[in-house]
């Protein structure tokens, strides 16, 4: 093999080539693949299970070497794409959306459910609160890689509707606690029972759809975050009226029916989340068959670079060593963090902050509702056009300039104007909601390789997620009404996130222009469909999105 293969481009290129393809290409099968003839190879999806689809995929793994090339139109005349993409949405997002917004509001309830009284009534001390906060994100990060293994090992719908169940279980006795022990441990069985949901969920996606559709449907899934956010605010403030029933505090009631609530459409789930596309029940034989062909073969890039974009979908742990390797992972984790903790600072906080400002706690949790409608909106509009025309580092740029702006109204204005500092929690929601799945999704599209790319998302989302217990413990209760330290400290992770955003944009530029000047040279002439392939993110034909 040339010298240039064993070079890495600034990002996403640190692990040594594979014994696959370490050798120079096979004389007796040369080939000389020019990017139309690779446009039509994308061997990113396991087909294991449908022979139907296997043997029309074979077909056309023949017909690339003969260099005879059929587009999908060509191929599934009768498939119209966007009432199949439709479809498909119908059939996948909203079970999964009402999954994670259940998620999100047990996970973000306890800000609620103190503004009624949870630390008074369990007589918790000093920085005892926070605590309980915090180790929910030591449990929820360490489980999250093992979890998207286990995802497609267990099937989709088996595993997440069962996680679900635990959760809610889970949920329902954190509603009995008597102390703060006991609100302790329930927060760490809530982070390792949740731990499987979103990671899991935004890799099963990238199985479904391809390169430049998947941000749109992350942030359809992930609005359910903004309308849990919204929704906890209006329950909490019907539920908190349940004071005194049967015994039971207003914040008990809370956890109490929203675990069982959980619970409840848990058992529902497990009807309606599908596995995969080779198996899906609701698509005909012909629409499987382009679903499975257009992931393996149709990298989808608006470039038409006819990239070989997959590695092999082995379960092999060099993949994923491979993920664990990838410096690019890495500096989407500071990226992350620069989103994730405003994040939590303002699902946990967000009551606490507007009721510091001299509302009361019922019309607190009110006023949390149009700021988290503002975000949903915001993350599904931002969402089709960044799809629309394939870009990710300036729209996420935009959102971190909203997001500063935001948290320097709130720190100057905290203790001088309680409405510039509630104009400023828009702000930053403004920016805050269409940040996280943009961010998700845009390493995604960045990460060749089944086994690879549920690794490495399980990794930014599990290390990231640490952000969480950095911002449960920067709104501090002494710190009321201003919060100086919390909105300062969000400020700087912004000010982080936007230098790394510098860095991979700037990173991917660099290692895509590297990758032209090679194929210009004609380093990778002979290089055998399989090895490109093989070679995942890494391949000449894979363009970074930016």
């Amino acid at each position: 093999m040339t010298k240039a293969i064993h070079e890495s481009p600034p990002l996403g290129e640190v692990e040594e080539v594979s014994e696959t393809y370490q050798d120079s290409p096979s004389t007796e099968n040369e080939i000389n693949v020019s990017s139309d003839v690779l446009g039509a190879i994308d061997a990113s999806k396991d087909v294991s299970s449908e022979e139907g689809v296997k043997e029309k995929i074979n077909v056309f793994e023949t017909s690339v070497v003969e260099k005879t090339i059929k587009t999908a139109d060509e191929m599934f005349p009768n498939i119209n794409k966007k009432k199949l993409l439709l479809k498909m949405d119908l059939n996948i997002i909203p079970i999964l959306a009402l999954l994670y917004l259940l998620s999100f509001l047990d996970r973000g309830n306890v800000g609620n459910a103190n503004i009624e009284g949870l630390s008074v009534d369990l007589k918790l001390k000093g920085n005892e609160y926070n605590l309980c906060l915090t180790v929910f994100f030591f449990t929820y990060s360490a489980f999250e890689v093992p979890s998207n293994m286990l995802l497609k090992k267990l099937r989709p719908s088996i595993w997440l509707p069962l996680i679900m169940v635990c959760w809610g279980v889970v949920m329902t006795l954190m509603g009995l606690v008597k102390n703060y022990y006991g609100l302790l441990i329930c927060r760490i069985f809530l982070g390792l029972t949740e731990a499987g949901l979103y990671p899991g969920v935004t890799y099963y996606l990238t199985l479904w759809y391809c390169r430049a559709e998947i941000q749109f449907r992350q942030a359809m899934f992930f609005s359910a975050a903004s309308v849990a956010g919204a929704f906890s605010g209006l329950l909490a403030f019907a539920i908190g009226k349940m004071r005194g029933v049967a015994g039971l505090y207003g914040w008990q009631w809370i956890f109490i029916l929203e675990g069982i609530a959980t619970v409840l459409v848990a058992c529902v789930a497990f009807f309606f989340v599908h596995d995969f596309p080779e198996t899906a029940r609701f698509l005909t034989e012909e629409e499987r068959e382009y679903v499975m062909w257009r992931l393996k073969y149709d990298s989808n890039d608006s470039s038409n670079s006819g990239q070989m974009v997959e590695e092999n979908n082995d379960r092999d742990w060099k993949y994923v060593r491979a993920a664990f390797k990838d410096i690019q992972v890495y500096v989407h984790i500071l990226l992350y963090f620069g989103i994730v903790v405003p994040l939590y600072g303002i699902s946990l906080f967000l009551p606490s902050i507007i009721n510091g400002l001299g509302f009361t706690s019922a019309v607190a949790q009110l006023l949390t509702i149009p700021i988290y409608a503002l975000g949903a909106i915001a993350s599904v509009t931002q969402a089709w056009f960044s799809d629309r025309y394939g870009k990710r580092s300036h729209f996420v740029g935009a959102n971190l300039f909203f997001m500063l702006l935001g948290y320097l109204l709130a720190y100057n204005l905290s203790t001088i104007s309680p409405a510039g500092v509630y104009v400023g929690c828009y702000l930053i929601a403004l920016g805050l909601y269409p940040a996280f799945p943009a961010i998700v999704s845009w390493m995604a599209n960045n990460v060749a390789g089944s086994y690879k790319r549920a690794v490495a998302m399980a990794i930014q989302i599990g290390i990231g997620n640490l952000a969480g217990a950095i911002a449960s413990n920067i709104y501090r209760a002494k710190d009321k009404p201003g919060y100086k330290l919390g909105h300062g400290m969000e400020i700087m992770f912004v000010c982080i996130g936007i230098a790394a955003l510098g860095v991979l944009n700037y990173g991917y530029h660099l290692a895509n222009k590297k990758k032209a000047e090679k194929l210009a040279a004609g380093e990778y002439d002979n290089y055998t469909p399989q090895q490109l392939s093989e070679m995942g993110d890494r391949s000449p034909y894979f363009k970074y999105r930016h």
